[in-house]
């Protein structure tokens, strides 16, 4: 059921993009508690501020490394609401760049709250238009459906923009019944692609030792569910060197794919070896760490014997440090190639990777689950010396199983339910302290 209704968004989505502007869609729609005959979908955005304001972030485009113009959008909208907002700089603008930044905002003076919600403004490439959808149904000529059910489709309505707008909506809801809520919202850029938003925050004045806030939300789409924990990563790549040589003649050359496919075919294999016999780590909470490969590049011409290949490599942590599961792969590479020095493994920055996250999840009226994606968490540096632990929640609306598909959509109610949900997390919080 669940993949019919994605596969019909996909479909929707193709037809979207198409087209060079999208034409209102109308049927017998449940508005509220209101029948209408003919609804235009685009009426039921603009009544309320929450989804016109998701629409208008969604029609920006903010691939990652192209966040400026959504950047500015949120100032924009967050000072009309009265709120103190500040761009953190991460790169200054030039002719061939545009500028990055973060966007953090508080009510008043209150440059450091109790409680920090943050989300991410990048997305992953393509830009795909933001279109709006009955749900998918059988019956053409009658359609009624609940206005909860509308689909908003595009790039980023799921990952992570239904997080910013629900997030942001939740704090303003909240300021408004309690002026003197002591919040701030973090808006990072670069999630998607290197984490550089959320690192230069943690490094900034912003995250002093030990940290004035309590509580952090990070806002992901978690299907509406409090997260436990998330798996760790680790990225590396497998090289081979060789010799080129004519292809007539392949034994005066050396195949660096040949010298490279068994080391990655055991590699693939890793995840299902048991740890002690020297595969990837694994735990009750987690499970199995995974491992992907998921880039390969090597050789020149069909007629050429390869002097060099290479692959990208992403690990999964289900348990341990991204330490223990480098050295688990040095021996595996070597237990494979006997020491063959031309295959040989490049880890990059020893400090990147991170092990799996432990999160709070404490909050009762949430289901509670775990996930295999990463997220900016490792990257925000809590260093508390000693004193009182801060807490980290994890949720957001939407899948992650669309996030990044041509099929990314979320639903009217999924959105609206976030809303809520972010106000109960933030009086937890701050009922807490």
């Amino acid at each position: 059921m669940k993949a019919d209704y994605f596969y019909a968004v996909a479909s929707l989505v193709r037809v979207a993009l198409a087209a060079e502007a999208q034409q209102p869609l109308s049927g017998k729609v449940i508005h509220e508690n209101v029948k209408s005959p003919t609804v235009d979908l685009n009426k039921i955005i603009d009544e309320s501020p929450l989804l016109s304001f998701h629409r208008d972030i969604v029609q920006i485009s903010s691939i990652s490394e192209h966040e400026e113009s959504v950047g500015n959008f949120l100032l924009d909208f967050i000072r009309s609401h009265n709120l103190t907002a500040e761009k953190q700089i991460i790169t200054p603008g030039n002719d061939t760049e545009q500028e990055r930044f973060n966007v953090y905002a508080y009510a008043g003076k209150n440059r450091f709250p109790s409680v920090l919600l943050t989300s991410h403004i990048d997305t992953v490439p393509p830009f795909i238009p933001y279109s709006l959808h009955p749900p998918a149904s059988g019956n053409t000529e009658n359609l009624t459906f609940n206005r909860s059910d509308l689909v908003i489709a595009g790039r980023g309505t799921v990952d992570a923009k239904a997080s910013v707008a629900a997030i942001l909506f939740a704090a303003l809801e909240t300021l408004n019944v309690n002026p003197d809520a002591s919040i701030g919202l973090l808006f990072d850029v670069g999630e998607e692609k290197s984490g550089a938003g959320m690192k230069h925050f943690s490094n900034s004045d912003l995250n002093p030792t030990p940290p004035k806030f309590n509580t952090v939300i990070f806002g992901e789409p978690t299907e509406l569910k409090l997260v436990a924990g998330h798996k760790g990563t680790l990225g590396f790549r497998l090289i081979a060197e060789g010799k080129a040589a004519h292809s007539g003649y392949p034994w005066l050359g050396k195949s660096a794919i040949s010298s490279i496919l068994p080391v990655l075919s055991y590699l693939d294999t890793l995840e299902d070896v048991l740890p002690e016999k020297g595969g990837l780590l694994r735990s009750e909470k987690f499970g199995q760490s995974t491992l992907n490969i998921g880039v390969m590049r090597a050789g020149l011409a069909g007629n050429v014997v390869p002097a060099h290949a290479e692959a990208a490599i992403s690990v999964r942590l289900a348990a341990g440090s991204p330490e223990d599961t480098r050295e688990i792969v040095r021996k595996a590479v070597k237990d494979v190639t006997g020491g063959d020095r031309s295959v040989y493994l490049d880890f990059g920055d020893v400090e990147s990777g991170a092990p799996p996250q432990h999160l709070d999840f404490d909050v009762d009226g949430f289901d509670v689950i775990t996930v295999n994606y990463g997220t900016d968490i490792p990257s925000l540096n809590i260093n508390t010396q000693g004193g009182p632990k801060v807490k980290r929640y994890l949720y957001g609306p939407g899948s992650i199983l669309v996030a990044h598909g041509d099929d990314e959509a979320i639903t009217v109610g999924e959105l609206e339910e976030a809303v809520r949900g972010y106000k109960r997390l933030i009086s937890a919080a701050l009922g807490a302290h």
